[in-house]
């Protein structure tokens, strides 16, 4: 299976590093310094957490632009994720929020990373940043010319959280057939409403049911009480909030939460 081609283990624990605002967006203070340091500082305390991979987006750039970043911000990205790759040699994944697939792979390109996540790989979601519209076609042909398409794997969320689909294009059954089948994502993600919250079960289960052998990843709201449950359906896990000190998404990532959530999930990988 893919993942275990990547993670070199069944149902991986990912974990996320939120990075501090970056240099384009609204909330840079002009510390890159700083927050290339709390990169580094997380990544050691995913990896000593015992993490099977690791993911860094640019959590903390809100308001997000709905299309391209700004090339400064793209330019942060890939130092950051250099900086991860020094500290740590777990499979990386780059995530562009809100949705810029095409930077997060070309910074995944250039800094080696196994994987990204793209919120919106297909069809139109109505957010806070207005509507998305996904760019598989013009995605998955960047892959190709930059020669990355059997080296990037694209994990794509569906009903991704903070969104809802437009029109009757509703039914997550559909969709994520669609992602896989017409957009040609790796992996699918499914995720709660709103970040730290936890999907349906039985979205769960819609999804390994019209996709039996494609991998399925939690992608909000896993904890060590509720990860053997997830993982019953799913295939791994992408986790944060739970994984912060004192459970606060604006702290640190606590290397005891990680290892916590890491030994739960231990349990379900017989």
């Amino acid at each position: 299976m893919l993942l275990e081609e990547i993670f070199s283990t069944k149902k991986p624990v990912i974990g996320v590093i939120h990075l501090l605002a970056l240099p384009g967006s609204a909330r840079f203070d002009g510390q890159l310094d700083m927050t290339l340091a709390r990169a580094e500082q997380e990544a050691a305390a995913l990896a000593s957490g015992g993490v099977d991979g690791i993911i860094i987006e640019n959590f903390f750039d809100t308001p997000f632009t709905k299309s391209r970043v700004d090339t400064a911000t793209a330019c942060a990205m890939t130092l950051a994720a250099q900086k991860v790759k020094a500290i740590s040699a777990l499979p990386l994944g780059i995530n562009v929020l809100r949705n810029d697939a095409k930077t997060a792979l070309a910074v995944a390109s250039v800094v080696g990373a196994q994987f990204i996540r793209v919120n919106v790989l297909t069809g139109a979601m109505l957010c806070d940043q207005g509507i998305i519209e996904g760019e598989a076609h013009d995605l998955m042909l960047y892959r190709r010319q930059l020669g990355m398409d059997r080296k990037i794997a694209v994990f794509a969320d569906v009903m991704v959280k903070h969104a809802v689909p437009l029109g009757q294009w509703s039914d997550i059954k559909q969709q994520a057939l669609d992602t896989v089948k017409r957009a040609m994502a790796d992996a699918i993600i499914v995720s709660g409403k709103a970040t730290g919250n936890a999907p349906d079960l039985e979205d769960i289960k819609a999804v390994r049911q019209v996709l039996p052998e494609t991998p399925i990843l939690v992608g909000s709201g896993s904890s060590k009480e509720n990860a053997a449950q997830m993982l019953a359906y799913a295939d791994g896990i992408i986790v944060a909030s739970t994984l912060k000190r004192q459970g606060i998404l604006e702290n640190p990532i606590d290397v005891e939460r990680t290892r916590s959530l890491v030994d739960a999930v231990k349990s379900k990988r017989n």
